[in-house]
């Protein structure tokens, strides 16, 4: 159940509706109700706390012209909020119907006057069910505010509320857009560490593979090698994203600010390293997986082909010995010279048996000898 689910959340760009009017607000049925966290600061004042509605939140920000301001929102199952949204920070509406078909590219766009929108992707490792959970947040950067929108309550940006709470570094004096930074250099540190996870469930699979291989294994790396192509595929965006704003005029992004984009940056093409190593250690724990395979019924093989070098013999004395023919000629009595008189002899069977025990101990030495058994 819980596969389908994550199968359903990876394919929901795959579920929209088509010929919809540009900027439609189709809010997706298991969306969250709203909650609204609000942040304002500057180096002299710090203030947080959780509004009820959207006119508070709005009454609060508009009320302190004078502070930076963090306006969180998680969850968006309130189409009227949402577009009373889009006219109060004068939005586009296909930016926020991007925000709502939460299953976006991460990318930058640059609109009004010198603002920013922003779409990043916030990642979990599931430990249970060994998949790759991502969370879209969307940023929007205003003269004094950055506006953040995410579909779960839940995030990974608690260190740097922290950071804001105690007034660590100088996040406080500088201007929002550092802000839309450091989310998105906490989000690509989480990236690390998911990772990391990754890397621990990839030694784990390969030692099941040399101790006990099974079809069981070989799906569950094929799912591994699927949800790498799936954090690849977030973490190029993520580096183009940083490059774009690298990229941009020094009125939208001061020049002071962007050698810290650089380094998040440095870290997206880090991240691809890492990714790319791992989804070769993916390919090959195929090829070692279909190797220990070999190699077991290699040993097999070779059990069932001792057994048979043992009994070809065995078979033919007594394939040999049980040909029915006659000593004598039961009419006359007449001894046949070449039959088999030792049939006749009191003592035939236990020594054919002794012999038959001599050959076997014979062969394997014969196979001892030649180092068949070393590898059992």
């Amino acid at each position: 159940m819980a596969k389908r689910k994550h199968n359903r959340a990876r394919n929901k760009i795959l579920e929209r509706k088509a010929g919809i009017k540009p900027g439609s607000l189709l809010i997706p049925a298991e969306a969250y109700a709203p909650r609204f966290f609000l942040m304002s600061f500057n180096e002299g004042m710090f203030e947080e706390m959780e509004l009820k509605t959207y006119q508070e939140l709005l009454q609060r920000v508009n009320s302190r012209p004078d502070a930076r301001h963090w306006i969180d929102i998680r969850g968006y199952a309130d189409q009227a909020m949402l577009e009373q949204l889009i006219i109060d920070f004068k939005l586009h509406p296909l930016q926020m119907e991007d925000v709502i078909n939460d299953y976006q590219r991460p990318k930058v766009e640059e609109f009004g006057e010198n603002r920013l929108f922003m779409i990043t992707r916030m990642l979990r490792w599931s430990p249970e069910f060994r998949t790759l959970d991502d969370i879209q947040l969307s940023l929007f950067t205003g003269p004094n505010y950055v506006l953040s929108l995410q579909s779960d309550y839940g995030d990974c940006l608690d260190p740097l509320r922290e950071r804001i709470r105690i007034g660590k570094g100088i996040i406080r004096q500088r201007p929002a857009v550092y802000i839309a930074y450091a989310i998105l250099d906490v989000v690509l540190d989480y990236y690390f560490p998911v990772i990391a996870d990754i890397g621990i469930y990839i030694e784990e699979l390969e030692q099941e593979v040399l101790r006990q291989p099974n079809k069981a294994t070989l799906s569950q790396i094929l799912d591994l090698k699927n949800e790498l192509i799936k954090l690849r595929r977030i973490t190029w965006p993520e580096r183009d994203l940083m490059n774009e704003i690298l990229r941009m005029d020094e009125d939208t992004i001061p020049e002071n600010l962007k050698v810290y984009f650089r380094d998040a940056y440095d870290h997206a093409v880090q991240l691809i390293d890492l990714v790319d190593n791992h989804r070769e250690m993916a390919s090959s724990l195929v090829d070692l997986y279909m190797s220990t395979v070999s190699n077991r019924m290699n040993e097999i093989m070779k059990v069932l082909t001792i057994i048979s070098s043992i009994f070809i013999p065995l078979s033919f004395i007594v394939g040999l010995y049980g040909m029915n023919f006659s000593h004598e000629d039961p009419e006359t009595g007449k001894v046949f010279p070449h039959s088999m008189p030792e049939l006749y002899q009191p003592y035939s069977y236990p020594i054919l048996l002794g012999l038959m025990f001599m050959l076997i101990m014979l062969q394997l030495y014969f196979f001892y000898k030649k180092g068949w058994f070393r590898s059992f």
